[in-house]
């Protein structure tokens, strides 16, 4: 193989020679009936052999790839003095002949555009757009070389070397090629999206249409006309104003030209022309697979093709090949784990779910077609889920208003989630609770002991059989009776509350420092931790430096014995890891590293309690909120007992605040029982996986968790290598973290977004549901990793989620709002114990509040006001 191929050499395999547009063009040029203007690739071969007469290359990019993504001015002179050092070096005599012939054939004198194509460039999981460099109307051989060699260096443009250092590409690995393509001098140009770009939805593509070169429409010059399609019919139309078109210049390059009054507010495209390039962009996204970004032009006698790319910011949609239309719920949303999941993680939950899950990018999603198409399930799923999560229940009803969408079936269709009517209320008794505890205790205790001696396939075998007693203990009735019974006695306080007394939320103050609830604990055991750490300063000391000290994870606590007041410390940390340990941020996957496994993850809120608190106040915490609820409740009741039929209201009331404060605490015991029960798989598998690396099957132990269950299953029998397979998952995953899942969204792909439908938000004030009454001002911290919280007594935490690892945090804190959650959410349970004024479901909020800006939480209305800063 030579330095240059021609586009009907190239096919989408040959992105290491071709780099990421020349294989697409390659491939377009194979496509029947797609009409691809001329052209020729100069292969990353003839790249690699330039760059490596660069003097001190290795070096440079040695250094480039230790930068962090951050360190902006390291980066821009690092990458201008490579950049220069490639643009100036001399290609070789050989590569130039290649080039020269293949202009001669296409047309030595005519116009081309030449553009850079670089090996991570319109992948599947990476677009890479407008990252390198792009020259159009060059001609001659000489101009076209000049610009050959600007390509290869705008491999290592600025803005090019940061987006491969955020999206964890090796510097090395990257190489470049060059599309040198004859020019088409168009009418009009523009963009075609097969998906449209503000749903995902993948029956409705976009047009975007301008007159000239579209450059002017890629670099955001002008604005275009906008044209939507679906089933062949334009069905909607925004004709812009079109001042300016780009144009080719005559002496090379392009220009910007104005446009004639009378053309600048024509269509640039007809309905049939509009109509005819869907159908053309339809044909490519068949060919290739996925929706496609493509690049067109309009000449006189029909469309070119210039480019087509994969839209890798859509959301994937879960494959499932029945041709109905289908709702998918996210189950991140709801259990407060939004990130992607890895395999092993994703069948676990699957395993251990009852309800029919789909996965989609990394992420689990629960089809709820059927029970929308039931009219009495229907009732329940949007009741249910409207009131945890409004956003949701919108979007759920915003799907059902389109009677065209689901197929309706009667009341006895089977599927979807259950929503049938709630268990009927019991009576408060706290024994109820105590014996559902000790049944999953001791459960787990049993698991601990017999799952010592498997080994091989019968450790699989065997938590496939106990994953039953798993799901046995999750889904006892009695178990979801006590949890349906606090939230329908918190509810009924609400309503009845609210109506006769004019109180609002008024379970939110009752609920505060409720007995027996697991979560809400440990944030509290976390500040007796540091009781017991604080009266040794050598321990502190060291504590302070954990972050920079270098060691081995595994060695932290015994380097913590070494220091004065060690051993006492290491004791209480024990302890504190013995009950809470198998938790950690995103812990309903089963793959993320446990405290147990990651002890100084806990350092910062140690130190964070140390700052905030003084001895004992995790139990004064507690015993305030315990007096704050008598007190409400004692309140309550008199107030009532005034009314007319007070003594009747009273005692109905009562019975309710019973009820809540027996059962309330109980709704997060069965997340820690399972995730209890996860962590013992987890180590029994990772000594499984630590055999496996010993036979050479596998290269780390931790490559376990890029197959999903039944698949470790196979290799732990056959002790068969799946080197390759490991090796996509990875990849998969590192391009689901980019995504953004969404609440709901349909089998044609289109996120259906919720909005809260209630008036009485200020204006300008970010609307939220509100799950625990009361007003706070504070400082806003904006946090994205609990392990690099800093706050302080009175700081407001805004984040994304949180789960229950996040309580640790909560402890020193004075609000909270979250992007995700709903009412009966962990954060949201936590925040109504602790007494913390919260709102979640605020869209954007790590966005939209800046870390650091003063704001005012309303936890009773459910909105957010930024506040003017004010003057020191």
């Amino acid at each position: 193989m030579g330095y240059v191929l021609d586009f009907r050499e190239i096919d989408r395999t040959q992105v290491a020679v071709a780099g990421g547009k020349g294989a697409n063009l390659g491939e377009l040029s194979r496509i029947e009936g797609i009409r691809v203007p001329a052209g020729f690739c100069v292969t990353t071969d003839a790249f690699r052999r330039v760059v490596a007469e660069v003097p001190s290359l290795d070096d440079r990019l040695d250094r480039l790839s230790r930068l962090e993504a951050a360190d902006r001015d390291s980066i821009r002179v690092l990458s201008a003095q490579i950049r220069r050092a490639v643009e100036e070096c001399v290609i070789p005599d050989d590569v130039v002949s290649e080039i020269v012939r293949s202009l001669a054939r296409l047309g030595e004198q005519a116009a081309y555009a030449v553009r850079s194509s670089a090996t991570t460039e319109d992948l599947p999981t990476a677009s890479f757009a407008g990252q390198q460099d792009t020259y159009l109307n060059v001609s001659g051989p000489a101009a076209i070389l000049r610009h050959v060699s600007r390509c290869w260096a705008s491999l290592f443009t600025e803005r090019a070397v940061t987006y491969r250092l955020r999206n964890g590409f090796d510097q090395r690995k990257v190489h470049m090629a060059v599309v040198v393509q004859r020019m088409v001098f168009p009418w009009a140009a523009g963009i075609l999206v097969t998906a449209d770009p503000i749903t995902s939805n993948r029956k409705v593509a976009s047009v975007e249409a301008g007159f000239g070169l579209g450059e002017s429409l890629v670099s955001g010059l002008v604005n275009p006309d906008v044209y939507k399609v679906r089933d062949g019919k334009v069905t909607d139309r925004t004709v812009a104003t079109k001042q300016r078109a780009v144009q080719a210049a005559p002496a090379g390059g392009t220009h910007m030209q104005g446009i004639e009054q009378e053309q600048q507010n024509r269509s640039v495209l007809t309905d049939e022309q509009v109509v005819q390039l869907e159908r053309l962009g339809r044909r490519i996204e068949a060919h290739f697979g996925s929706p496609q970004d493509i690049e067109w032009c309009l000449v006189d006698d029909g469309f070119r093709i210039v480019q087509s790319r994969p839209i890798t910011t859509l959301f994937p949609v879960p494959v499932v090949d029945d041709g109905e239309n289908r709702v998918y719920v996210s189950v991140g949303h709801q259990q407060m784990m939004t990130d992607p999941m890895k395999p092993l993680g994703i069948s676990l939950w699957q395993l251990t779910s009852p309800a029919p899950t789909r996965e989609a990018g990394g992420r689990l999603f629960v089809d709820v077609t059927q029970a929308l198409a039931s009219p009495v399930k229907r009732t329940g799923l949007l009741d249910a889920l409207g009131k945890s999560d409004p956003l949701l229940g919108d979007a759920l009803a915003t799907i059902v208003e389109r009677v065209d969408f689901i197929r309706w079936c009667p009341d006895d269709g089977a599927g979807g989630v259950p929503a049938g009517d709630a268990p009927a209320l019991i009576e408060a008794d706290e024994g109820i609770v105590a014996e559902l505890m000790a049944q999953s205790q001791a459960s787990v205790a049993m698991l601990k002991r017999e799952i010592r001696a498997k080994s091989g396939a019968a450790l699989l075998d065997f938590i496939s059989a106990d994953l039953k007693e798993l799901r046995r203990i999750l889904f006892d009735p009695r178990s979801h009776q006590v949890i349906t019974a606090a939230m329908e006695a918190a509810w009924w306080l609400n309503d009845r509350l609210q109506a006769w007394l004019g109180e609002k939320n008024a379970a939110d103050t009752l609920t505060q420092s409720v007995p027996r609830n697991v979560t809400s604990e440990m944030g509290l055991a976390l500040v007796g931790v540091a009781d017991a750490i604080r009266p040794h300063p050598d321990v502190v000391a060291f504590l302070q430096h954990v972050e920079d000290a270098g060691f081995e994870e595994g060695s932290f606590l015994d380097e913590l014995a070494k220091r004065a007041g060690g051993p006492q410390a290491r004791a209480a940390i024990e302890a504190y890891l013995d009950k809470h340990g198998m938790r950690c941020v995103g812990e309903i996957d089963i793959t993320r590293p446990r405290w147990s496994e990651r002890p100084t993850t806990l350092v910062p809120m140690l130190m964070s309690n140390l700052r905030n608190f003084g001895p004992g106040a995790g139990k004064r915490r507690f015993e305030h909120g315990r007096r704050e609820a008598r007190k409400k409740e004692h309140q309550l009741l008199e107030r009532l007992r005034a009314l007319p039929d007070g003594e009747r209201k009273a005692c109905e009331a009562k019975r309710m605040i019973d009820r809540v404060r027996a059962f309330s605490g109980y709704r997060e015991y069965p997340k820690y029982g399972m995730v209890s029960r996860y962590f013992v798989y987890k180590q029994a598998l990772l000594g499984e996986a630590e055999r496996l690396v010993q036979a050479r099957v596998l290269r780390r132990k931790e490559d376990i968790f890029y197959l999903r269950f039944d698949e470790l299953r196979e290799v732990v029998l056959t002790h068969r290598s799946c080197d390759q397979l490991i090796r996509e998952r990875k990849a998969a995953f590192r391009s689901y973290q980019a995504l953004t899942p969404p609440r709901v969204f349909t089998s044609d792909g289109e996120v259906v977004a919720g909005r809260y439908r209630r008036e009485g938000v200020p204006p300008g004030a970010l609307a939220g549901t509100p799950v625990s009454a009361g007003s706070i001002e504070g400082r806003a911290r904006v946090v994205s990793d609990m392990a690099q919280a800093d706050l302080e007594a009175g700081d407001i935490l805004v984040t994304a989620y949180t789960d229950p690892s996040w309580t640790t945090v909560f402890v020193a804190i004075k609000g909270l709002v979250t992007e995700v959650g709903g009412l009966m959410t962990h954060g949201a349970v936590i925040a109504r114990e602790y007494g913390l004024p919260a709102v979640v479901g605020v869209e954007g909020a790590t966005r939209l509040i800046r870390d650091g800006q003063q704001i005012r939480v309303n936890g009773t209305d459910g909105y957010v006001e930024i506040l003017p800063q004010r003057d020191v």
